[in-house]
C-alpha cells in the first residue's frame, strides 16, 4: 500500500524549518540564488575564469542545497535509509563553504568594480558563513549519531547475549549438537577388506 501512494503521503516538515539547520538552508538557498543572478547580469569580462567559477560554485550550491532541504523538509531522506544524511549535508555544507570562499575571494581579486560584481562578492561571503555554521551544526549532529549508534549497538549485543544466557535449552542444544557431531567423527571407517570380499563374489 505504501508502494502504491508514491509521493501522496508527502507532508511539509514544520519543525525542521524552524529549526536552526532548517533556517540555515532556506538561507543557503537565498544567497546561492542571489549570488548567482548577480552573476548572470554581468555582460562582458576579461579575464573571465573568476566570473566562471563563480558561477558555477553558486549554481551548484543552488541546485545541491535546494534538493537537500526538498529532502528535509518532506522527510523524503527517511524512505533511504541505507544513504548516511548526516555526513551527506556535512560534506555538502562544508565542500560549499571552502568553493564559495575560494570563488568570492578571486571574484574580489580580479572584478572591474561593477555593481553586480561587487553584489556577487558580497552575497559570496555572506553564503560562505551561513555554510559555516551550518557546518559546524552539522559535524555535531554527525558525532551525536555516530556516538547514539555505537551505543545501540552494545545495548543490541549485550541484550543478545543476556538472551542466551537466560535460555538454557539453547545452550543444551548446542551441547547436544557438539556431542552428537564428536560420536560421528569417532566412528570407524568401513573395513576395506569387507568391500574387496564383496567384489570378488
Amino acid at each position: 500500500v505504501s508502494q502504491r501512494r508514491g509521493l501522496a503521503g508527502l507532508r511539509c516538515d514544520p519543525d525542521y524549518l524552524r529549526g536552526a539547520l532548517g533556517r540555515l538552508k532556506v538561507a543557503q538557498v537565498i544567497l546561492a540564488l542571489i549570488a548567482f543572478i548577480c552573476i548572470e547580469t554581468i555582460m562582458a569580462c576579461s579575464p573571465c575564469e573568476g566570473l566562471y567559477f563563480f558561477e558555477f560554485v553558486s549554481c551548484s550550491a543552488f541546485v545541491v542545497t535546494g534538493v537537500l532541504l526538498i529532502m528535509f523538509s518532506l522527510n523524503l531522506h527517511m524512505r533511504i535509509p541505507q544513504i548516511n544524511w548526516n555526513l551527506t549535508d556535512l560534506v555538502n555544507t562544508g565542500l560549499s563553504a571552502f568553493l564559495f570562499f575560494i570563488a568570492s575571494i578571486v571574484l574580489a581579486a580580479l572584478n572591474h568594480r561593477a555593481g553586480a560584481e561587487i553584489a556577487a562578492v558580497i552575497f559570496g561571503f555572506l553564503a560562505t558563513a551561513a555554510y559555516a555554521v551550518n557546518t559546524f551544526l552539522a559535524v555535531q549532529k554527525w558525532r551525536v549519531s555516530v556516538r547514539q549508534q555505537s551505543t545501540n549497538d552494545y545495548i543490541r549485543a549485550r541484550t543478545e547475549s543476556r538472551d542466551v544466557d537466560s535460555r538454557p535449552e539453547i545452550q543444551r542444544l548446542d551441547t547436544f549438537s557438539y556431542s552428537t557431531n564428536v560420536t560421528v567423527r569417532k566412528k570407524s571407517p568401513t573395513n576395506p577388506l569387507s568391500l574387496n570380499h564383496w567384489q570378488l563374489a
